[in-house]
């Protein structure tokens, strides 16, 4: 059986190489947008997770006749209302980076009792047809004072995962994908893998 092609619909090189480990043993490659030439670039429009992933997902896939899987995922806060939820990435501002993100996170967090939160994600799977499969995943944990460990991006320093006693960021990248929210939708994914071959050659 001769490997399919799915897209991953972002330019960021650490994501693309949490999913190719993810990915490494289905049978299908994975290439992201900058091994494409001229991908205008895309105003992400929903107010969901979810919503947002297939929006991504489809424009991918319709602008490259390719299927594409496209996640969006973030930080929900339970003593900000949420936030920063789907501005997750651009919290302290639209060219905002990770180390902006998390200081602006433990402003916000001073004097704040209830340190819990959640990190979501929502995966879209599209046909250029603009069908499209979803799976969501979270995991729950502790926004610490101050950041610890250097692995990971984006919240990964602040974020507390109780059972293994360690921040995201203080893990290892399989390790990680064990337990993170990210890893939780791969499984899914990955059991229904034979189906999503199917559905994916049908187009």
């Amino acid at each position: 059986m001769s490997k399919g092609l799915l897209v991953l619909a972002t330019h960021n090189k650490c994501k693309k190489k949490e999913y190719e480990l993810l990915f490494k043993k289905f049978h299908i490659d994975i290439k992201g947008l900058s091994e494409f030439k001229r991908i205008p670039e895309f105003e992400e429009e929903g107010r969901t997770f979810k919503a947002i992933a297939i929006k991504k997902a489809q424009f991918a896939s319709g602008l490259l006749g390719i299927p594409a899987l496209a996640d969006d995922s973030g930080l929900v806060v339970e003593a900000l209302n949420g936030a920063p939820g789907i501005l997750s990435a651009r919290y302290a501002g639209e060219s905002a980076n990770d180390y902006q993100n998390n200081r602006k996170l433990l402003k916000e967090m001073r004097g704040k009792e209830n340190r819990n939160a959640t990190f979501v994600c929502s995966i879209a799977i599209a046909k250029p047809t603009g069908q499209v499969l979803t799976y969501t995943g979270k995991c729950s944990g502790i926004i610490l004072n101050e950041p610890e460990g250097a692995n990971g991006f984006g919240y990964d320093p602040l974020f507390y995962y109780p059972p293994l006693n360690k921040t995201f960021a203080q893990l290892l990248v399989e390790e990680k994908n064990r337990v993170s929210h990210r890893g939780q939708v791969m499984r899914k994914l990955k059991d229904d893998f034979e189906n999503i071959l199917i559905w994916l050659k049908d187009i």
